[in-house]
C-alpha cells in the first residue's frame, strides 16, 4: 500500500487502467481488419511461400549491366562501297605499290608486252597506254591486253587504256574494228545516234580488252579553227557550241559505258583557244584567253554531269588563271577549283606527260609536280619517261610525309575507280 506525503494511505486506480488496456486491444484489431480488407485479391496467405523481394534501387542495372558484359557486341556493319574498300585496300599496300597506282605506261604497237613485265609485276604500275597504229583488230590487241593483265594481281587488274576518238586519232585499227569519223562528223550526229554509235566502238574496245578510251574532247574551239592547231586543225572537237559539244559529249560517254568502257573528258580547261600544239612546241603553250567563266569551259561544267571516270588535264598554260603553271600542275585548277569549287572527286589525269610542252622540266619532277597539285594519274606517252617519274614519286613519298599523304589521297580515287569497275576484288 502506497502513503501519501502527509502519511494517509493510498487507495489503487484499477478500474481506469483496465479501461486502457480495453482501448488499445480494440485499436489494434481494428488495423488488423483494415489491413485484411486491403490486401490485393490473390495475395499469399499464411501458408503460401513468400515472393521474392524486389531486388533494391540500382541492382536492375547492376544485373542488366552483368548480362550484357557477358554478350558478345554487335558485329559493326561493314562499309562496301567502292570508296571503303579502296581506302582498306590502299591501307595494306606499301607507298611503293601505292605510287605504282599512279602510273600509266605505254606499250607501242609491235612492242612485245614483256616489255612491261618488270614495271606491272615489280614496280606495281596499275595502268596501260595502249599507243600507236596497232593494225592487228580486235584479236591481236586483246592477245596484247591479256598477257599484261596476267603480270597484274588477280584482286587488282590493270585500268587498260587507248586513245580512240575519230578521224585521225584512232590507234586501233584493223579487223573487228570500225573506222570512226571525226568527231566533228559526230558533231552533226543526233545524240541518240551517236549514243548508240559509240556503244558499238565501246563494244569493239571491250571485245579488245580495253577498259578506258581516253576521249572525248570536250573543248570548245574559240579560235580560228585553221590556227587551232591540236584540235580545231585536226577536227578532234565537236564543232559545235558549247551547249553542243556538252551534249554530245555526254552521247560519247553514255554509249561507251552501254558497252562497258569507261572515259576521259579533256583537255581541261580547254584547248580551243590556243595556236600550238603541245604535243609537238617544245617552249610550252600559252593560253592568253580562257578565264573559268568563259566559252572555253562551259562544256566540261556540263560534261562533268555524266560523271565521266576521269578529267585530263591540259598541259598548256592559262594566263587568266594561273599564268605560273601548266594546267597539270596548276593547284589552283586542280585542287582549287576543280576538288574545291566544284566539288570533283574522281580521277585527274593529265596529257602525256612526256609531250614536247613539258620539255624543260625534269623528268624526275614531273609526276612530283603533278601529283602534288592534287592530280592522280600520270599518263605517259614515251617509255623512257616512266621509270624517271616512278623513281621521283617514290623518293618524294619517302622523304616527304605531306606528299605521302597525298599519294595516299589520289591510290585511293584510282583504286575507287577500279572497283567501281569491277577491276578489283
Amino acid at each position: 500500500m502506497h502513503h501519501s506525503r502527509t502519511g494517509a494511505p493510498v487507495t489503487p486506480r484499477r478500474w481506469p487502467a483496465a479501461l486502457a488496456v480495453v482501448c488499445v486491444l480494440a485499436v489494434l484489431t481494428a488495423a488488423v481488419l483494415w489491413w485484411v480488407a486491403l490486401r490485393p485479391s490473390g495475395a499469399a496467405g499464411p501458408d503460401t511461400p513468400p515472393a521474392a523481394s524486389a531486388p533494391a534501387e540500382g541492382q536492375d542495372g547492376q544485373a542488366s549491366a552483368h548480362e550484357d558484359a557477358d554478350k558478345e557486341p554487335a558485329p559493326e556493319p561493314v562499309d562496301d562501297s567502292p570508296r571503303a574498300k579502296a581506302q582498306r585496300a590502299v591501307e595494306a599496300m606499301s607507298i611503293e605499290e601505292r605510287v605504282g597506282q599512279l602510273v600509266m605506261a605505254p606499250l607501242y604497237a609491235g612492242t612485245d608486252p614483256s616489255a612491261l613485265y618488270d614495271l606491272i609485276a615489280n614496280q606495281h604500275v596499275g595502268s596501260v597506254l595502249i599507243i600507236g597504229n596497232w593494225w592487228s583488230g580486235t584479236a591481236g590487241v586483246r592477245q596484247a591486253t591479256d598477257v599484261l593483265q596476267s603480270y597484274a594481281p588477280a584482286d587488282n587488274r590493270l585500268l587498260m587504256t587507248t586513245d580512240q576518238e575519230g578521224g585521225l586519232v584512232q590507234h586501233l585499227q584493223g579487223p573487228g574494228f570500225d573506222t570512226m569519223p571525226t568527231a566533228v562528223d559526230q558533231g552533226a550526229m543526233s545524240t541518240n545516234a551517236l549514243r548508240q554509235s559509240a556503244a558499238v566502238w565501246g563494244s569493239q574496245l571491250n571485245q579488245a580488252g580495253i577498259n578506258v578510251d581516253l576521249a572525248p574532247v570536250v573543248g570548245t574551239v574559240t579560235v580560228d579553227r585553221g590556227s587551232n592547231a591540236p584540235i580545231g586543225a585536226l577536227y578532234r572537237d565537236f564543232g559545235l557550241d558549247a551547249q553542243g559539244n556538252a551534249e554530245h559529249a555526254t552521247a560519247f560517254i553514255d554509249g561507251m559505258r552501254d558497252s562497258g568502257v569507261e572515259t576521259v573528258i579533256k583537255h581541261f580547261p580547254g584547248l580551243g583557244g590556243v595556236t600550238g600544239n603541245t604535243d609537238f612546241t617544245a617552249n610550252g603553250i600559252l593560253d592568253t584567253t580562257t578565264t573559268l567563266d568563259g566559252p572555253e569551259i562551259k562544256a566540261f561544267l556540263t560534261a562533268l554531269q555524266a560523271d565521266p571516270s576521269m578529267v585530263m588535264m591540259s598541259l598548256a598554260t592559262y594566263q587568266r588563271i594561273d599564268p605560273n603553271n601548266p594546267a597539270a600542275f596548276s593547284s589552283t585548277l586542280i585542287d582549287g577549283y576543280l576538288r574545291g569549287t566544284l566539288g570533283y572527286d574522281g580521277v585527274i589525269t593529265s596529257d602525256s606527260l612526256s609531250a614536247a610542252a613539258l620539255g624543260g622540266f625534269d623528268p624526275s619532277e614531273i609526276g612530283v609536280r603533278f601529283v602534288d597539285a592534287g592530280a592522280d594519274l600520270a599518263c605517259i606517252g614515251a617509255a623512257d619517261y616512266v621509270q624517271p617519274i616512278l623513281d621521283g614519286l617514290n623518293e618524294r613519298a619517302a622523304s616527304d610525309q605531306a606528299f605521302a599523304e597525298k599519294v595516299t589521297r589520289s591510290a585511293i580515287r584510282v583504286m575507287t575507280l577500279k572497283y567501281e569497275m569491277g577491276l578489283a576484288q
